[in-house]
């Protein structure tokens, strides 16, 4: 009797040496979106995206940098706000490492730059334990884009000799952080995540030694077409952090005194063949 005629189907498979078959091996792609812009992506973010089968990206990412895919890529918004999330981290470690050992080409999309507050170091973890390849692209993270877009620098040789970048809020309860190093003056502290914090982060740098006329800054969606900022001083800073809902930094710091509010469309217009590329495909 002869057999029936063998069903034909694409395989996700290849052959490896002595006749045993493995599913071709996929990798991961950490890339930094930057602060919203999709002008400030960096070249590589951009070509990982536009080969990327999978984004699996939060709710940082603006839309304009997610067009830039191409149209036959799956998306997976696994978004992380305060007390919501989406996925919690555990389950989004393993999704990546998931959608690798399918074969697939997946980019993590994270806003800012993965490895400053973004949790790629858990994610780049995760990959490695599985024995899954794993790349990191790095991004413009919101405090350079906010500094650049207010003309106020995060060092200046006669007001800011550092830099301090820390994170407003804790796993657990407040955060715990260095209140006597970061008070020290000539230098700038910005603030990630810390809107729903402004006021006990103003109470611990003033207790600390901080002083009450220190310029602070607050900046809501850095490098988007919304967004705002508000220049005030350390002990105003709680009161001008009330009613912000966007994702925004506090900068506190003598130099935030050369910051200018003033939102005006820039005046720079060039063409992007990185975009005009995109969207021929």
């Amino acid at each position: 009797m002869s057999r029936p005629p063998a069903r034909h189907r694409k395989s996700s498979l290849v052959v490896l040496g002595g006749g045993e078959t493995a599913r071709a091996p996929g990798v991961v792609h950490l890339v930094g979106a930057g602060p919203g812009d999709p002008d400030l992506l960096t070249i590589r973010a951009f070509n990982a995206i536009r080969a990327a089968d999978v984004i699996v990206h939060d709710g940082l990412v603006s839309d304009e940098i997610l067009d830039l895919a191409l149209t036959k890529t799956r998306r997976i918004n696994v978004a992380k706000r305060k007390s919501r999330h989406t996925l919690p981290q555990d389950d989004i470690n393993q999704l990546l490492v998931a959608l690798a050992l399918e074969g697939l080409t997946v980019v993590r999309l994270k806003g800012g730059d993965p490895f400053l507050f973004g949790r790629g170091g858990e994610e780049l973890a995760a990959c490695r334990e599985a024995g899954v390849v794993c790349h990191v692209v790095p991004g413009i993270t919101a405090a350079l884009a906010a500094s650049a877009g207010a003309g106020a620098p995060l060092t200046h040789r006669g007001s800011a000799q550092a830099v301090t970048f820390v994170t407003g809020h804790a796993a657990h309860g407040d955060p715990d952080l260095d209140w006597a190093s970061l008070a020290r003056p000539n230098q700038t502290v910005i603030v990630y995540m810390g809107v729903s914090t402004a006021g006990l982060i103003a109470e611990r740098l003033t207790a600390a030694g901080r002083a009450p006329s220190t310029p602070a800054l607050i900046v809501e969606n850095a490098s988007r077409v919304d967004e705002r900022r508000i220049l005030t001083t350390l002990a105003g800073l709680a009161i001008a952090a009330e009613g912000l809902k966007g994702p925004a930094l506090l900068m506190v710091g003598e130099a935030m005194a050369m910051a200018d509010v003033a939102l005006a469309t820039s005046d720079l217009t060039v063409s992007n063949p990185l975009f005009e590329r995109s969207s021929r495909s």
